[in-house]
């Protein structure tokens, strides 16, 4: 792999999506290492100012009061859709990391424009704000959904034949990042990420989130399908380091890496594993029901994450049941926050 830049310790970021569940993580993590200038751009339509809050001082401005080593991150309240925030946003950054999206297949089942207008166009503007304002690195969330039914573990070198709109978004999203590094020399790195969950998912829909959320809220967790659809579910902090690392590892422009954990889980395992741990925990119940399958949803999927260890020098480490006592921890906490609030 050849580069025309190399990428040394970004210290001046701009996260979409920032106050998000990813985003919030990831700024939390900046926070700690210290010397980091961050810019937020999120529309809160997910995440919230509170949610940021929580993570780091910030002070909220405009596209035109911002400030290249502010005392505090910085918040700009706009869509990705607009490109003319995308251009200001972008100006004195060393990285981009495109976390805003439409997130998940129902959603893009639902409503296709939506999720291709998001995630094509959206995608499209930070990339071209990268190229104008001479951004070195460019950081592309993305997921296993491009790959669609294949036979895994799913590899960076799989045909993609995606069987949902939202996984033709992404692939479409990859396939910019691809032609920014080749045509421009923008250094993109596209992560696709297995099934995310931890602590600061409680606005998550997706699996571990919504089963424990249902079942602290005395819901019945509904399973689709039979419950043995497989993913790979990876734990928050093991992403954030993979996000770092892709921010700072030299070479890498035009690369794609999956980043799971290499291990394949059922829908009704990961089911079980919360109940077993609510009973032992908070002695609670959870009840589970199955009903029919989602469109668009595949059968198995987990990734082999050998490309990240061997160039990243990246490795999951977080077994999921200690994941899921974790996050199970964190919903437990947060609900008693708010009951005495």
């Amino acid at each position: 792999m050849t580069e025309q830049a190399s990428t040394e310790n970004p210290t001046r970021w701009l996260i979409t999506g920032g106050c998000g569940f990813l985003g919030t993580r990831l700024i939390q993590s900046l926070q700690e290492q210290g010397g980091h200038a961050i810019r937020v751009l999120d529309n809160l339509s997910v995440g919230t100012r509170e949610d940021l809050a929580q993570v780091t001082d910030f002070k909220e401005t405009t596209p035109q009061s911002l400030n290249s080593s502010p005392d505090a991150a910085e918040l700009v309240v706009g869509d990705i859709l607009d490109a003319e925030l995308a251009l200001a946003v972008a100006r004195d950054r060393d990285v981009i990391v495109h976390f805003a999206a439409n997130t998940g297949v129902p959603n893009s089942v639902e409503n296709p424009r939506m999720d291709c207008e998001a995630n094509v166009l959206g995608t499209f503007n930070y990339l071209e704000a990268a190229r104008h304002n001479r951004v070195r690195r460019f950081v592309f969330a993305s997921s296993g959904a491009p790959a669609g039914i294949v036979e895994p573990p799913i590899h960076e070198e799989l045909p993609a034949h995606p069987v949902s709109p939202y996984g033709a978004s992404k692939l479409a999203g990859e396939g910019y990042c691809s032609a920014y590094y080749h045509c421009y020399g923008v250094e993109t790195v596209t992560l696709r990420f297995g099934n995310v969950y931890g602590p600061g998912s409680k606005h998550k829909s997706s699996v571990v989130a919504k089963f424990i959320r249902q079942a602290l809220d005395g819901e019945t967790c509904e399973i689709y399908g039979d419950g043995s659809q497989t993913r790979d579910f990876i734990y928050i902090d093991d992403l954030i380091d993979a996000v770092i690392k892709a921010a700072n590892t030299p070479g890498i422009g035009g690369e794609i890496f999956q980043i799971a954990t290499s291990r394949e889980s059922t829908v009704a395992e990961v089911a079980r594993m919360i109940q077993k741990e609510l009973e032992r925990t908070h002695s609670d119940s959870m009840k589970i029901v199955f009903s029919e399958p989602r469109r668009g949803d595949v059968s198995r999927n987990f990734s082999d994450t050998k490309k990240a260890r061997t160039i990243l020098g990246w490795n999951a480490s977080t077994d999921l049941p200690e994941g899921i006592a974790k996050t199970l921890t964190y919903f437990l906490k947060s609900a008693n926050s708010t009951l005495h609030t």
